[in-house]
């Protein structure tokens, strides 16, 4: 079930199409790859050090990679055979740790490298998310992003003070608003210039630039100032990953990279259209946004040596586990299910562009359960790439030409070791090319992520809807 290609001549010159990179992670023994944290190269067992952490970042850094896209979710993954058990034997996106507790030690020890960290709107405070983003903005000197999310899982609601989950339309419909309070607070309440510091005059902050955002909405009320001011970037970087018909208007209202997870470059090539005609339609430029997409990498000295890794990785496949992480991604309960039974589209209130990629988005193809957590089992939903740098280089450019993406999430299967061997063989092999910058550490000064990932300013583009919110 993986897409393994064969060397093709390169006729590559330093004119390609540049290509950005993220590490895909979690802070979980398991985050897409169920029983692989038993592989023999893996270092997961100290995933809750800030060593495994700190270490990861400077690799990552030494590679290449813009950022480092951490996934998270404020709960646990109950749905298959009814509970958490699955779950928590398989260390499926469990134990869970805070990722924005972790970033400021990781980037103490990086200088360029950009940290994309999730946080729910549907469970988040407001007021105080925007200090803690705005803090993290300090901090890191704007290298944060964050990815904007609903998120999907009834335990979370049961859990945080919800009888139930927000209906999937209505939690972006409230989303709306809550981006809308975030523009006043990180664009509108602190003036440029009302941080003075002025012991001579005696002022720290200039009172008459600083102001109420007055927000008085249908989900929310904050009528006062922000808690601090802003950092280099404002608003933090964007990221968002709805693919969902709603979750797309979203993403389109509000992101500045979109990214996206499909299993065929056709069904991500459709999305990335979608998303092109729908900045057109905005009146914006069709590359106003960034996308990416994600690829699990396994990567060795030669195709027969990859294939062979992988084909190693696959006797330590997690089925129960693969199981628990779709029943978590969709809602849908396949304990006890016939694994040659075809799986079948049920609207839910969980993610609704996970099971669709299986059944309504792939209509030459009949999945079944077991083809589904086999799958899954490696890499998750997106392809699996196993082959030399040079075998790995060339598929990734043949994604990104077929699908029209401007780059990859990169996922490990056996963590952190496969994200270091795409540093020490792919990244090279991609400076060779001219799709990653041939010597990062020769830049001078550093960067805020949004001028790495889209080559402006660091704050938000003038036709950003949240540039409206500036005074």
């Amino acid at each position: 079930m993986s897409s393994s290609a064969a060397p093709a001549p390169s006729t590559h010159s330093a004119h390609s199409t540049p290509m950005l990179i993220n590490a895909f992670d979690m802070m979980v023994p398991v985050h897409q790859s169920p029983g692989l944290w038993r592989h023999p190269d893996s270092g997961v067992g100290q995933f809750a050090t800030l060593e495994y952490w700190t270490s990861l970042a400077r690799t990552l850094e030494d590679g290449g990679f813009a950022s480092l896209f951490l996934a998270d979710i404020p709960g646990l993954y109950d749905v298959y055979g009814g509970s958490a058990e699955a779950a928590l034997r398989g260390g499926v996106q469990a134990p869970l740790l805070d990722p924005l507790v972790m970033v400021p030690a990781m980037a103490a020890v990086t200088e360029r490298l950009g940290f994309g960290v999730t946080a729910s709107v549907t469970y988040e405070a407001p007021y105080l998310l925007a200090r803690t983003f705005a803090t993290l903005d300090h901090v890191t000197r704007g290298r944060i992003a964050w990815n904007v999310v609903t998120s999907y899982q009834d335990s979370a609601a049961r859990n945080l003070g919800m009888l139930r989950q927000i209906p999937h339309d209505e939690r972006y419909d409230r989303a709306d608003e809550y981006m809308d309070l975030m523009y006043k607070l990180f664009e509108g309440s602190y003036e440029p210039g009302a941080v003075l510091a002025d012991a001579e005059a005696g002022v720290f902050v200039d009172p008459s630039r600083v102001h109420p955002v007055e927000h008085d909405g249908r989900y929310f009320s904050v009528p006062d100032q922000a808690l601090t001011h802003p950092g280099p970037q404002g608003t933090p970087f964007l990221f968002q990953a709805g693919a969902s018909r709603r979750g797309q208007q979203f993403a389109l209202d509000h992101g500045e990279a979109i990214f996206f997870i499909g299993n065929t470059p056709e069904l991500v090539r459709g999305w990335v259209d979608g998303v092109r005609s729908g900045l057109r339609e905005r009146g914006r430029a069709e590359d106003a946004v960034k996308i990416f997409t994600m690829a699990t990498v396994v990567v060795a000295d030669t195709d027969e040596e990859a294939q062979d890794r992988l084909d190693g990785y696959r006797k330590y496949v997690d089925i129960d586990g693969a199981l628990s992480l779709f029943g978590g991604w969709t809602g849908v309960d396949l304990a006890g299910a016939d694994p040659d039974s075809a799986l079948e589209y049920v609207a839910t209130d969980a993610n609704q562009s996970a099971l669709a990629a299986f059944t309504k988005l792939s209509p030459d193809r009949q999945w079944t359960v077991r083809d589904l957590a086999e799958f899954v089992a490696i890499g998750g939903r997106g392809p699996v790439i196993a082959g030399s740098a040079q075998t790995v280089a060339d598929e990734l450019e043949r994604w990104q030409e077929a699908t029209g993406v401007d780059g990859f999430n990169i996922s490990a299967a056996v963590r952190p070791a496969d994200l270091e061997r795409f540093t020490a063989l792919v990244s090279p092999e991609l400076r060779r090319r001219g799709l990653l910058p041939e010597d990062p550490s020769a830049s001078s000064g550093t960067r805020t992520l949004r001028e790495t990932v889209m080559g402006a300013g660091p704050r938000l583009a003038d036709d950003h809807r949240g540039a409206d919110y500036r005074r």
